[in-house]
């Protein structure tokens, strides 16, 4: 069990007025940044903007105060769009947030026990699978917004959703669309400024197009849906908690997505943390991380808010800011929070396809697109994984996805370990009646068919088998089983074993397996040279 000791009682010693005016400055900045996406991402996610805003602020504030990075930003993300649209359209808002609930207790769980770090696991070409599928998944959930298609709802399987958006886009609002697809051109633009002049710009492209784009909604009177004909605007008080427990009818039914939802959070976290590290020269604390990533998630449903996990482009933006402790993540919380007390009203006007460019906007630079092009500098396993990861993620879930993709890892690094192990007749002067093999690489499930390829102790006329286990990095209890098939073959045979250069694994488990005493003590030597002592009196016992 790990010891609960968040990074902000880290950085309080010796912290300054210097560090924390850099931190002040931060999270005003990354306060007003995360506006528009939190709106933004709870709207794509089946939830009101107000659900979005009070994640970004209560989840934020936990992950800061309780994480074990020094400059993670936590909020909603991009990532968990299809995932909770797809709960909340199959079971309901309250269960979606119930199942939230359920995944910061597994989160929470995971980091006590350890897991933290066996997400590192997961191979590259697993997560930018996954990634660039979400990265999809979330761009075709914003069609209908963007391009303000006449339709409440589009079918949540892949191809049916495709049916109907070829049917529905000649249908197209073209005041909608056009504001999306001004605002989607202004920020990419307003991006580019703020590379190139970054002391000059401080604005976050995101809000200079929320703001812009709900400018000429309001000046041209254009007739495009907004949050306040949508939702009735946002409330301006903070919401009364409830309690989010499922019914004990689909309280089994919720599992596999709260298993999902921490799934993604685990991981998104943790990769956000490790790129924040980079940035800042620091080493993040996992199992904490995931304590304070479930404890935000426990916390948000009872207030009404969805899913939240650390935010890559926020914490990088933090960093960027100058931001270089937790309390620039409480300064976030408690900026969106007088934001939210005191400008809710003005949310009303804001135009819904806007929220929807913004969204497409983080979906296209999520995506690691150049990794397809790639592909063909890498092995053809890798790019099997990578795509097959994608595809099912466009096509299914993420879950499944996830699964197959780990699967497909698995397989394809059994092959190649198993193709890294074999057994081999030494090139030496020894009399026939005596054998030496050199056994390399992993002893393990994989390999056995390969070994009774290269070698069968039936067939031998020897009358003893020498075994190099020099080169042998570990055994399995398979591999175990398989060594004393062989002993007791030799032993049919009149024949000898007898092993030498065992490495720690392979001793350790070779006697605690019984093997041993089969194979007989004086039969395990140190070295070479022991070994062929030993072969010799062997030989003159028989004699």
């Amino acid at each position: 069990m790990i010891r609960f000791q968040p990074k902000l009682l880290e950085t309080l010693r010796g912290y300054d007025r210097k560090t924390f005016i850099h931190d002040l400055s931060a999270g005003v900045t990354v306060g007003v940044l995360a506006i528009p996406l939190a709106m933004a991402f709870a709207i794509a996610s089946g939830v009101s903007p107000s659900s979005g805003l009070w994640t970004a602020i209560i989840a934020g504030f936990i992950i800061s105060v309780c994480g074990g990075s020094k400059v993670q930003i936590g909020g909603p993300t991009g990532a968990f769009i299809p995932i909770l649209f797809a709960i909340a359209a199959r079971h309901g808002i309250s269960n979606m947030l119930a199942a939230t609930f359920l995944a910061g207790v597994l989160l929470v769980a995971m980091g006590l026990t350890r897991m933290g770090s066996l997400i590192r696991f997961i191979p590259v070409s697993v997560v930018i699978g996954f990634t660039n599928g979400i990265a999809v998944v979330i761009g075709l959930s914003q069609i209908k917004d963007f391009f303000g298609l006449p339709v409440d709802s589009l079918p949540a399987e892949f191809f049916a959703r495709m049916k109907a958006l070829v049917e529905y886009v000649p249908r197209m609002d073209p005041y909608a669309a056009g504001l999306a697809i001004g605002t989607t051109a202004l920020v990419f633009a307003w991006s580019r400024v703020v590379e190139r002049f970054p002391r000059l710009v401080v604005l976050p492209a995101q809000l200079v197009g929320l703001i812009a784009g709900t400018l000429v909604a309001v000046i041209f009177h254009l007739p495009v849906e907004t949050i306040g004909t949508r939702f009735n605007g946002i409330p301006q008080e903070i919401p009364m908690p409830s309690i989010p427990f499922p019914s004990l009818s689909v309280l089994g039914r919720l599992l596999v997505p709260a298993i999902t939802i921490a799934l993604l959070g685990a991981i998104e976290s943790l990769l956000s943390a490790r790129v924040a590290d980079n940035q800042i020269d620091d080493r993040h604390d996992p199992n904490q991380e995931l304590v304070a990533q479930g404890m935000a998630n426990i916390v948000v449903p009872f207030f009404g808010g969805i899913a939240a996990t650390g935010a890559i482009a926020r914490t990088s933006t933090n960093v960027k800011a100058g931001g270089r402790t937790p309390i620039a993540g409480v300064v976030h919380s408690v900026t969106l929070l007088l934001i939210v007390l005191v400008a809710a009203p003005l949310a009303s006007w804001v135009p819904i396809s806007v929220l929807a460019a913004i969204v497409m906007v983080t979906a296209i630079r999520m995506g690691e697109w150049h990794e397809f092009g790639r592909l063909r500098h890498f092995s053809w396993n890798y790019g099997v994984i990578l795509m097959a990861t994608f595809l099912l993620t466009v096509v299914f879930d993420l879950t499944i996805a996830v699964e197959i993709g780990m699967v497909l890892a698995s397989l394809f690094f059994i092959y190649r370990m198993q193709g890294l192990t074999n057994i081999e007749l030494a090139d030496s002067k020894l009399p026939p009646s005596i054998q030496l093999y050199r056994l390399r690489g992993s002893l393990f499930f994989g390999a056995i068919a390969r070994l009774e390829s290269q070698f069968d102790p039936a067939k031998t006329d020897a009358l003893v088998v020498v075994l190099d286990m020099s080169s042998l990095l570990n055994i399995d209890t398979t591999g175990v089983d398989w060594l004393q098939a062989l002993c007791k073959t030799l032993t049919r045979k009149q024949c000898s074993l007898v092993l030498f250069g065992l490495n720690h694994q392979p001793a350790s488990i070779i006697q605690r397996s019984g093997l041993a005493a089969l194979i007989g003590a004086q039969n395990l030597c140190t070295d070479e040279y022991e070994a062929l002592l030993r072969t010799h009196k062997i030989l003159e016992e028989n004699d």
